[in-house]
């Protein structure tokens, strides 16, 4: 018997696959196409094309659509920034301060640092008037007014001249006074009292009275005054400096020093002396000049009645002053052939004294021997001295100088 043929296979399986396929390949086709456009994105801008380029690439959406590349929206027009104009105030008025300025701390510290200094130099300034105050130079003005008649110029320029050199406590070279002026005017009597002040100052500043007349009497002596001379004044800064104080030395009748006491004394005043004689104040007393004091008095008398250089009422300070420094420059003019020890000295001229300061010198004197200082009594007595009269003025010819013979002889 004949076998019947087996059954044909169910071709189902075989429909099946090109079904199945098909979605696979176009998602890995899909797959394909998005590795090659990413590609091209990170590689940057390709060649011209639909979808391509620098705008599609900066517009390209963060996930792949098909959708084109979405335009930027328009950019708003950028408005132009007006400039403001200066502002220009008038030159008349004030300019308000910026609010940054007036809070400036640097300001401030500027104004405290000015504080400071201005407090530093006042407490300089103090310590200076207290060193001037040791001496008690008010006082020592008063005594002078008050003793010394008819030259109240003469007793200011002293006092200002101490004042300024007492000041100061280092000094680069002595103070020197040329105390210069006619027979009677009372310049014994102020370098007395200028040495009774400061031997009555607190603690006594140490004090040297030479009278050429008394310590040197002979010419010929001179070589032996010299080192005379040169010992006191070496005691006197010696003492001065141990007291930490600033000697006084008067010398009187400084015309009849020798040459060589001058040349002593121009050896002392020099700046290469050791600090104790650098800090010195010296006093001299001449008669040199007084003739020419005596014709410049006369004159100023004469060209104008209250212009005698000693600053009357009624006369003009700035006359008085020009009047006085040309008396000055005189007398320099003249000491420059002398000696050269005056050139560095500081001119002080007593002028002539005249009737009424007499009469002054004649009560002072009677009060002071125990009378009554009666002015008739004083008028009769002045009457019998000597006087230039010139232009309805009398000045005393010997000044003061024999008040005091007169007076005992009461």
């Amino acid at each position: 018997m004949d076998r019947a043929p087996p059954a044909p296979e169910p071709a189902a399986p075989r429909a099946r696959a090109p079904a199945v396929l098909a979605p696979v390949r176009a998602v890995l086709r899909l797959r394909r196409r998005v590795r090659v456009l990413r590609k091209r994105r990170l590689q940057g801008p390709g060649p011209a094309g639909p979808g391509c380029g620098p705008s599609a690439a900066r517009t390209e959406p963060r996930f792949f659509t098909f959708d084109g590349p979405a335009e930027p929206p328009p950019r708003a027009p950028r408005r132009r920034r007006r400039r403001s104009r200066l502002v220009l105030y008038p030159e008349a008025s004030r300019k308000p301060r910026p609010r940054a300025e007036r809070r400036s701390r640097a300001q401030r510290c500027l104004w405290l640092l000015v504080a400071i200094v201005g407090f530093q130099v006042l407490n300089a300034i103090e310590n200076l008037d207290d060193n001037a105050l040791r001496y008690d130079l008010d006082g020592l003005e008063k005594a002078l007014r008050g003793a010394v008649f008819g030259q109240p110029a003469a007793v200011s320029r002293v006092v200002a001249l101490l004042r300024d050199y007492l000041a100061t406590h280092a000094h680069g070279r002595p103070l020197l006074l040329a105390v210069l002026g006619p027979r009677g005017v009372g310049k014994s009597l102020a370098g007395r009292l200028l040495a009774r002040h400061f031997r009555a100052v607190p603690g006594g500043a140490p004090v040297l009275l030479y009278h050429a007349r008394h310590h040197c009497p002979e010419p010929r002596a001179a070589p032996r005054c010299r080192r005379d001379l040169a010992r006191r004044v070496s005691d006197v800064v010696a003492r001065a400096e141990a007291a930490e104080k600033t000697p006084l030395l008067v010398l009187d009748e400084a015309e009849l020093l020798p040459p060589a006491l001058l040349d002593e004394l121009h050896g002392l005043l020099q700046p290469q002396r050791p600090h104790r004689f650098r800090n010195a104040i010296y006093v001299l007393l001449s008669g040199t000049g007084g003739a020419e004091i005596t014709r410049f008095v006369l004159h100023q008398a004469s060209r104008a009645p209250h212009n005698a250089s000693r600053s009357p009422p009624g006369l003009d300070a700035a006359a008085a002053a020009r009047a006085e420094e040309e008396l000055r420059a005189r007398l320099r003019a003249l000491l420059a052939r002398e000696h050269p020890l005056w050139q560095t000295a500081a001119i002080v001229p007593f002028v002539l004294l005249d009737k009424q300061d007499v009469i002054g010198c004649f009560q002072d004197e009677m009060a002071g021997e125990g009378f009554f200082p009666d002015r008739a009594r004083a008028e009769r007595l002045a009457a019998q001295l000597s006087y230039y009269r010139v232009a309805g003025r009398e000045f005393a010819v010997t000044g003061c100088k024999q008040v005091v013979a007169a007076v005992n002889l009461l």
